[in-house]
């Protein structure tokens, strides 16, 4: 089955369980003819598929409840409970039951391919090096969330560079149209409740933001509260691609499930509600892409926070013992060649789309 086919197909499948917005999933498509990257980001359903035959001596790895969709624009900031920075994995759309193997060799193909194009300056196996260093040492410690006020001082300071201009975020936000039909009843009830005022005025638009998640519902209230801008959004939520590539009858929901059991510091803002999850939307509570971060940085810091903050969430399945036995029985280069002959199967499969979709 090439790229165009499995497009289709597990489109179709999505379609049976959600509902799907057209021309945003127009959008998608238009996107994932840029670059190899950004393909990657919008394609896990592919991924899943060809995973497991590519790196087969993966497979057999303990499975774990895992990110699925990781990669390293997959990571951002939000405030915890006491009103503290915290940064780690930001999205756990296609989060399903899957070896450990799975997170690490797909974050570390999208590094390579991210330095492939310009995204980050370093050489392809001292950025995988890092990434299991830093896997492999949280495993061992039991790990440890990424608390940005007294520690991790340089992680903060990428971290927060977007924060100089808030104005632009809202900017954004308010510029986007109001959203006139009637919303699915779920979510205008989950939007009024995670307002912090019951009875507040707000208008809801509809965001388009993503690639993995380009064409499902998303909405988001706005409104003028006390004296600043607030907003909260809703996105439907499917199972996992996983599920659809492995043919598997039961299909589930695992958002809440690997929130609760990660190591981590969650955001109080956060819940899943009849299908969607909800969240607050601030320039200090969102994903951070590659173009965000400060032109001085140290990646190779921020690509080992990456690797340990990937065993935060693999330390929620209590398999601490079964993953570092498995570590220890691998070659040590085994995570950059299974990196590298991903990214050579994305390449190819980013060529064929970008051929098979032209004018």
């Amino acid at each position: 089955m090439n790229i165009v086919q499995a497009t289709a197909e597990y489109e179709a499948w999505l379609q049976r369980q959600i509902r799907l917005i057209r021309p945003d999933l127009k959008l998608k498509h238009q996107s994932m003819r840029d670059r190899a990257f950004p393909f990657l980001r919008a394609t896990f359903y592919r991924w899943a598929q060809v995973w497991p035959d590519a790196c087969s001596e993966l497979a057999s790895a303990p499975a774990v409840l895992g990110v699925g969709d990781l990669h390293v624009e997959n990571f951002g900031t939000w405030r915890d409970l006491e009103g503290r920075l915290v940064w780690g994995v930001n999205d756990f759309d296609e989060a399903t039951w899957l070896p450990y193997t799975n997170d690490l060799v797909r974050l570390a193909t999208s590094a390579i391919l991210a330095i492939a194009e310009n995204g980050l300056s370093l050489d392809a196996r001292d950025a995988v090096g890092a990434i299991l260093e830093g896997y492999r040492e949280s495993v061992e410690r039991g790990g440890k969330p990424f608390i940005l006020a007294e520690h991790h001082l340089k992680l903060r300071a990428m971290a927060i560079e977007r924060l100089r201009d808030p104005s632009e975020f809202w900017r954004k936000l308010d510029v986007l149209p109001t959203w006139k039909s009637e919303l699915p009843g779920a979510v205008a009830t989950a939007l009024r409740q995670a307002l912090p005022e019951r009875r507040m005025t707000y208008r809801v638009v509809h965001r388009v933001a993503g690639l993995g998640s380009l064409g499902r519902e998303r909405f988001a209230a706005l409104a003028s509260w006390r004296g600043g801008n607030v907003a909260r959004e809703a996105k439907t939520l499917a199972p996992s691609a996983w599920i659809w590539a492995s043919n598997r009858k039961k299909t589930g929901l695992f958002y809440r499930q690997i929130l609760d059991r990660a190591v981590r510091c969650n955001d109080p803002f956060l819940r899943v509600s009849s299908g969607w999850v909800v969240r607050r939307l601030a320039p200090d509570c969102s994903r951070i892409e590659l173009s965000d971060l400060p032109k001085v940085r140290e990646e190779l810091r921020l690509l080992y926070a990456m690797g340990w903050e990937t065993s935060n969430v693999h330390l929620g399945s209590r398999k601490p013992k079964a993953i570092s036995t498995d570590l220890k029985k691998r070659k040590s280069d085994w995570l950059i060649r299974a990196a590298r002959n991903m990214a050579d199967l994305v390449e190819r499969d980013y060529k064929s789309w970008k051929h098979a979709t032209k004018d």
